[in-house]
């Protein structure tokens, strides 16, 4: 990070001891962040706010057009467009309007060009004392190495993006009406250090079921580099900061579902080309597209090729959720055949004794695990079942099995021995805030950083379900955590009338069976999901399942463990690193020979 930070620094100084005719100051801007006066409107009011706010200040201008790039020669055009160092004039404001920071703008000092080089020779060697000063006393943890302890918890630490430089565009709100035109603003990235330009490949990262944060140093940056491909990232309708509405009352979500959100990924893909053109100077130009995804977003990556085939060259749908199911048993068979047969034991005879012990000491229970106020015991029991999940979800099987192996074989006590794991790495290192397991807190309609929880249980009280749901037999978790609980939740958080169309949203995709092309699957062998994602293979629609001890939810494209990050997804800690590259390699050749025969033939071009 200091390696990071130091160039632009003595980039700094070398401009104060040799001044140019025109003076920069640096100001914040809070216009562009209209969620900063969301308390002026009522939350029931379903107008489009955050555009209409950005309108209706003068003094503002819109997102899109934050970042004017300037070209002024053939030379610097490769090195102006890849680091992307824009200039932009911002009228005058006053302080007041200035108080929240999102983005840094150039305002153009009112100073002739020799009263800028006088004052700034006069007062230069102060300025750089101030500048160093400002550095080492703000930046402790970049001269030190001193990172908080929680800095991980679900976000992604500091160095680990490939930017984070934010972007804005004006997005339809509602695809499917003829008569709404309301807008909201999406957030996106880009990366083009790597870009071949001018007719390198663009690499679309779908955003999931989260804040999208930046666009992330996994393997497919690593892909990115290779095929010298501009990197782009969509941040997911309604996550993050991509809220159209203030407020995430039931009624404002409905336009929350895969299908907008499929749209929307087609408009900016016109958008972002149109955008690249003009900056490139010319017209009507296609560069290749390739789509990448994991999870629900990799679900979404098949998806939009089977959508929209002619938008995109091909899509790689790592560990991608496919198929919607009412009833997702297999999610808990796959925990206990990951777990193996004595881990599974230890873990199965646990959820028996916090069943008990629910029964006669509730209250005292749940405090030891520090979920005290999970009034709904069927709450706790889900939060229980979780907590082992993501040990072997994300490739951390023995982070569980181990103290639980062990306290059963020495007859310990488990429920204290699991305890400890819940707090230590689920709570702790894995960053679960226990309130969102609260159907209570679910219900909250302000938007905060866990406003993604309550955005995806609609999506699965709508659209998907995936109730992970106990099986008649041999379950890991209670037999509580049920499919009257999961319909229970939805009706109790969203109200009457919301029910998850599984049947509706596998005629409308294909399910297992999508009738896509150019479509590369990839699974962990331990993952849970993968018994919603496409598991057979065909010429077309290639399918891998990466198998290894560790390998679990986007193995290809993580590397292992898969949380938390792995810089360039690296395959080393994989138990067989031999294993996951194989299968990058089947992934790269499909990339190749796709964008080969998109390029040559034009079919994925508008």
């Amino acid at each position: 990070m200091f390696i990071l930070i130091l160039p632009s620094y003595l980039i700094s100084i070398v401009r104060l001891v040799h001044p140019s005719s025109d003076a920069y100051l640096i100001r914040p801007s809070d216009c562009l962040q209209a969620l900063d006066h969301v308390g002026d409107k009522s939350d029931s009011d379903e107008t489009d706010y955050l555009i209409q706010n950005a309108n209706e200040n003068e003094n503002c201008i819109p997102r899109e057009k934050e970042r004017t790039t300037h070209f002024e020669s053939p030379t610097n055009l490769a090195s102006a467009f890849l680091k992307q160092h824009p200039t932009a004039t911002i009228p005058s404001r006053s302080k007041s309007e200035c108080d929240s920071v999102e983005f840094l703008k150039g305002k153009k000092a009112k100073l002739k060009p020799e009263e800028a080089s006088m004052a700034m020779k006069q007062h230069r060697w102060l300025i750089i004392t101030a500048l160093t000063l400002f550095l080492f006393m703000c930046f402790p943890a970049v001269l030190y190495g001193v990172v908080p302890p929680r800095m991980l918890l679900n976000k992604l630490s500091e160095g680990k993006y490939l930017t984070n430089n934010v972007l804005w565009f004006n997005q339809t709100l509602d695809h499917f009406s003829a008569y709404d035109h309301r807008q909201f603003q999406q957030r996106y990235y880009e990366f083009l250090d790597y870009f071949r330009i001018p007719d390198g490949p663009i690499f679309l990262v779908i955003g999931g079921e989260g804040p999208d944060n930046g666009i992330v140093n996994d393997y497919v940056g690593v892909l990115a580099k290779k095929f010298g491909a501009a990197l782009v990232s969509l941040e997911h309708r309604y996550y993050g900061k991509s809220s159209p509405f203030n407020s995430l009352e039931t009624k404002n979500l409905k336009y929350l579902s895969s299908k907008q959100a499929l749209s929307d990924l087609a408009v900016f893909r016109q958008y972002y080309q149109n955008s690249l053109n003009a900056k490139l100077n010319r017209t009507k130009a296609e560069n290749p597209w390739f789509f990448f995804g994991g999870s629900y977003s990799g679900a979404l990556s098949a998806w939009f090729r089977l959508k929209f085939p002619h938008l995109t060259c091909g899509s790689l749908a790592s560990s991608a959720v496919v198929l919607a199911v009412y009833n997702f048993t297999e999610y808990d068979r796959q925990i206990g055949e990951s777990a193996g047969a004595e881990c599974k034991a230890a873990l199965q005879e646990t959820t028996q004794l916090i069943e008990q012990k629910l029964a006669t000491n509730a209250k005292e229970l749940k405090a030891s695990f520090n979920a005290d106020y999970l009034e709904i015991d069927e709450d706790f029991l889900y939060l229980i079942a979780d907590a082992a999940t993501v040990a072997f979800q994300y490739g951390n099987p023995d982070r569980v099995c181990k103290p639980m192996v062990e306290a059963k074989k020495a007859g310990e006590d488990l429920v204290d021995t699991y305890a400890k794991y819940v707090k230590e790495y689920f709570i702790g290192t894995f960053g679960v805030n226990v309130q969102t397991y609260d159907q209570e807190y679910l219900k909250k309609t302000a938007i905060d950083e866990d406003s993604s929880t309550r955005l995806w249980w609609f999506q699965v009280c709508t659209e998907v379900a995936y109730f992970q749901v106990a099986p008649s037999n041999d379950s890991v978790r209670s037999s509580k955590v049920d499919t009257k609980y999961h319909l229970d939740l939805c009706k109790n958080v969203f109200g009457e009338g919301i029910f998850p169309d599984v049947d509706a949203t596998n005629l409308y995709y294909g399910g297992t069976k999508i009738a896509g092309s150019k479509i590369v699957f990839a699974n962990g062998s331990q993952d849970p999901w993968r018994h919603a994602s496409k598991q057979t293979s065909s010429p077309d629609l290639p399918s891998y399942t990466i198998t290894c001890y560790n390998c679990g939810h986007c193995t290809d494209i993580k590397g292992c463990p898969q949380s938390p990050l792995v810089l360039e997804g690296n395959e080393k800690n994989c138990s067989s690193p031999d294993a996951v590259h194989k299968v990058r390699q089947k992934i790269s050749e499909h990339i190749d020979l796709w964008l080969s025969e998109c390029i040559d033939t034009g079919k994925s071009f508008i």
